[in-house]
């Protein structure tokens, strides 16, 4: 999408806002934001919170109107009581929150720009406790997500040799991935850059770790057990050596269980 293109709908965006009763406030989030813009390439979506009036959420919600373009609208759904998605006709995606600020007490956010606010920057003060929030949380505890990790691929080798093929890989492609990205991380803060998300430890993974990222994405692609045991020897080989809080004789006796010897 074209930086023009790309703007225009920004522009659409708040220009729906002021002239829908019941909206006063609207975040552009990510890459969509200012401080984010330097990312925006072209499979950028446009994340957003767009503000209800207190209390007139469920009201206003079921109108989506006030979306720009609404003649290039090809699809829009729900995710949830609040969140909302939209596509485009040349596939450009909309992905948004649209509720009242009390709706939004627990949300996060990292890079945002505040277009429209109201007088006493209710959206302004919503998104400085957002950023809090994601500050807050941009942590992790290595040792943990490494002792769960070895749990999400006991459990999931195992219900693939059940025969329970797509639960037992969404436990090893989905959890225990993203457990040993946690780990990683956390294991080696140092090297987790400024790029990183700070709400998705996932995005971006490939900048700081790409020797790593680039393992994992094509373990992801392998049979459940391969992509197990592959995940397992990874895990070991990057975070045990040098690392007292590894916990090996839990990784022993996983390996014991399922005859990875």
């Amino acid at each position: 999408m074209s930086r023009e293109r790309f703007d225009a709908l920004s522009a659409g965006l708040a220009d729906g806002v002021r002239r829908r009763d019941g909206l006063f406030g609207l975040v552009l989030l990510g890459s969509a934001s200012d401080e984010g813009s330097a990312r925006r390439d072209e499979w950028s979506d446009h994340d957003f919170f767009a503000l209800t009036e207190p209390g007139r959420g469920a009201e206003v919600r079921p109108d989506l109107s006030w979306l720009p373009d609404q003649d290039r609208l090809v699809l829009t759904s729900r995710e949830g009581e609040i969140g909302f998605a939209a596509v485009y006709d040349d596939g450009h995606v909309l992905e948004f929150a649209f509720s009242d600020v009390e709706e939004l007490a627990g949300a996060v956010a990292g890079d945002a720009s505040v277009v429209l606010d109201d007088e006493d920057g209710s959206v302004a003060q919503l998104i400085d406790r957002a950023r809090a929030k994601a500050a807050a949380s941009d942590s992790f505890d290595p040792a943990n997500d490494t002792r769960l990790l070895l749990v999400k691929l006991l459990i999931g080798v195992g219900r693939a040799r059940r025969g329970e093929v797509l639960n037992g890989g969404q436990f090893v492609r989905g959890w225990a991935v993203q457990l040993l990205v946690r780990a990683v991380r956390g294991r080696f803060a140092a090297s987790s850059t400024t790029l990183r998300d700070t709400i998705d430890p996932m995005r971006r993974f490939e900048s700081d770790f790409p020797v790593s990222a680039a393992r994992l994405a094509a373990l992801t692609e392998a049979p459940v057990e391969q992509a197990g045991r592959g995940l397992f020897d990874l895990a070991r080989e990057l975070l045990e050596p040098g690392w007292p809080e590894f916990p090996t004789r839990a990784a022993d006796a996983v390996a014991a269980r399922l005859g990875w010897r």
